[in-house]
């Protein structure tokens, strides 16, 4: 259907059909998936990363912003009996998303990852309420 659209201009190559299909095009993988919600005095962000190791995954937070990002490399060989390939794969993936935490108390930041799901708790920073105090009278 959008195909049909007038003045729709396209590059009908082919050779980019093809590696469309088959993932090789020079575009960037989507994202990965995040849920962020709130609990209380904290928030919860779960962020989907199958596939990674624990080691796979970094997390840093600089200037406000909180960066999960993600580096997976992998490789496969199949060889004959004289050494040489039948078969020889390599796959390389990295995904990276950035995040203002203004309002998270930094310090306070934990992480944990389960069956592909990596979990942030960000406590939000408790507001500084006034001490009171009383004043004797003289």
């Amino acid at each position: 259907m959008f195909g049909m659209l007038p003045f729709d201009r396209r590059d009908d190559n082919l050779f980019d059909a093809f590696d469309k299909f088959f993932g090789k095009s020079g575009a960037s993988l989507p994202d990965f998936r995040t849920d962020i919600r709130e609990d209380g005095d904290k928030y919860i962000l779960d962020a989907e990363l199958p596939g990674f190791a624990k080691e796979d995954i970094d997390l840093d937070v600089k200037d406000g912003v909180l960066t999960i990002s993600a580096k997976h490399e992998q490789t496969e060989e199949e060889k004959d009996s004289a050494g040489n390939y039948l078969r020889r794969e390599r796959r390389f993936g990295s995904f990276s998303r950035s995040f203002d935490i203004t309002g998270i108390d930094e310090a306070g930041i934990c992480a944990a990852y389960n069956n592909g799901v990596l979990t942030l708790t960000l406590p939000k920073i408790q507001p500084v309420l006034p001490a009171s105090h009383k004043i004797a009278i003289q």
